[in-house]
């Protein structure tokens, strides 16, 4: 696809996933000059089959619902780009977002460049997470674990909050302890209320079995095999672009915006997994769908002219 030449764009989308598709597609049929500068790391992509978001009752994977929007978007006119914004700053009264060796200035500009999961050292993790055997989020798919031997691995206190969440899902639920094992004494409560296992001995090593299971080892030569791991080690958000023009953020690292999604910098959205709330693809676009709203309205008006006839 040929190059948006370096002139003023009404909206710079910083993102391709979820949020930044719906952002542009509302965008483009506003009839606003939108490009979308997509780096390839949606979250979204690693997802093997999702029956978490509305509309299909089959389910739908990640790969193929941002294919449908990414279809969408180009269909109302809206322009992608692969690529990475390496830097983002003013320029006058506009943004100036650096791509290579190019600069395109925006009017407004939304950040959906969301979350990354920080992820245990393990081979083949990748086709582990798009197998559905390592799986990073409880609330997208713990409806899909059905009675299955599953284990928790993070910090002593979040990783037994996260166990009993999943124990609505499976009564074989264990805490695999990552650091220090010390936990409140309410935190013990409810793993022992819960009858959730408790393993805090140092893990050497998690890989996959022949038979694509997950087969944990400790320091002290123990084996444990589960059908399912959850992560619970964090992620990290990526607004680093924004840091140095001081946009107000959680203790987190997540932006913190207003009911419009503008962040604490005049014409700068977020939406998606890089703000603060519920980290879900419905929500994502609900918010992306706020955002372009309001970038449209902000925007001096484009009425529409009747073409002169032939």
């Amino acid at each position: 696809m040929s190059e948006i030449p370096a002139t003023e764009l009404d909206c710079l989308v910083i993102g391709g996933g979820p949020a930044g598709l719906t952002a542009a597609i509302y965008l483009a049929r506003f009839h606003r000059r939108c490009l979308i500068v997509d780096a390839g790391a949606s979250r979204a992509s690693y997802i093997p089959t999702s029956h978490n978001y509305p509309g299909f009752p089959p389910g739908i994977s990640g790969p193929e619902l941002l294919s449908r929007l990414r279809t969408q978007a180009l269909e109302y006119g809206a322009r992608i780009e692969t690529g990475t914004v390496e830097r983002l700053g003013r320029k006058g009264n506009v943004f100036a977002a650096h791509i290579g060796a190019r600069e395109i200035t925006a009017s407004s500009v939304i950040l959906a460049t969301g979350i990354e999961d920080i992820l245990p050292d393990m081979p083949d993790i990748e086709r582990a997470i798009t197998s559905g055997i390592v799986r990073l989020c409880a609330i997208c798919d713990g409806y899909e674990v059905n009675g299955d031997d599953i284990a928790v691995y993070g910090e002593a206190e979040n990783a037994i909050n996260h166990a009993v969440f999943l124990r609505t899902f499976t009564d074989r639920v264990t805490v695999i302890v990552h650091g220090e094992p010390d936990a409140c004494t309410d935190a013990l409560a409810k793993a022992a209320r819960y009858d959730i296992t408790l393993i805090s001995d140092e893990v050497r090593r998690i890989s996959l079995t022949r038979d694509d299971r997950i087969e944990v080892t400790t320091a002290q030569g123990s084996r444990y095999v589960f059908d399912i791991i959850y992560p619970n080690l964090g992620n990290t958000c990526r607004a680093t672009l924004v840091h140095h023009l001081d946009a107000k953020q959680d203790g987190n690292g997540a932006l913190i915006v207003d009911g419009h999604q503008q962040t604490s910098i005049e014409g700068l959205y977020a939406v998606g997994d890089v703000v603060v709330g519920l980290k879900q693809i419905s929500v994502a676009v609900g918010q992306a769908a706020q955002a372009a709203t309001a970038v449209h309205n902000r925007l001096e008006n484009n009425p529409w002219r009747r073409p002169a006839p032939a």
